[in-house]
């Protein structure tokens, strides 16, 4: 069986955004109404300029104490996201989360059309269990080239 890439691994195929101008809690009331861990941040030309998730709403509002009625998403959001094309293979992308500590991965054509986000969760354990492996093995030929 061949390894599944991301936009067939999707469990949600609709694009969630919100304005840089939005709040932090019309963010975090988006979310939570589409049950989702990360929205994207879209200028009104259509271009990506970051993403909300929930760890920065952890980290850069609540552990800071900001007001999330008052606090605009594009003073917290993660600008300029690492973005991955549809055809990227499962284990790739979760690799990728692995080494930067990322839970979310935005999905964009090579012309730049916005697909959607690839979440930690759609990936399966087999998945999870080949890019550990490969996480492993890369680690090992760091190691032996110094």
């Amino acid at each position: 069986m061949s390894e599944r890439t991301v936009f067939q691994s999707m469990s949600q195929r609709h694009v969630v955004s919100l304005p840089p101008s939005a709040s932090v809690w019309e963010a975090a009331c988006v979310m939570t109404k589409a049950n989702i861990g990360s929205v994207l941040i879209i200028d009104t030309t259509a271009v990506m300029v970051g993403i909300l998730t929930e760890r920065d709403l952890m980290t850069r509002v609540l552990a800071k104490a900001l007001n999330p009625q008052t606090t605009k998403v594009s003073e917290v959001m993660t600008h300029e996201p690492h973005c991955i094309g549809p055809d990227a293979k499962v284990s790739e992308a979760v690799l990728i989360m692995i080494e930067r500590g990322f839970r979310h991965l935005p999905i964009v054509t090579p012309a730049g059309k916005i697909l959607g986000v690839f979440s930690v969760r759609d990936a399966l354990p087999r998945e999870i269990g080949a890019a550990v492996s490969l996480a492993e093995f890369n680690d090992q030929v760091n190691d032996a080239l110094g």
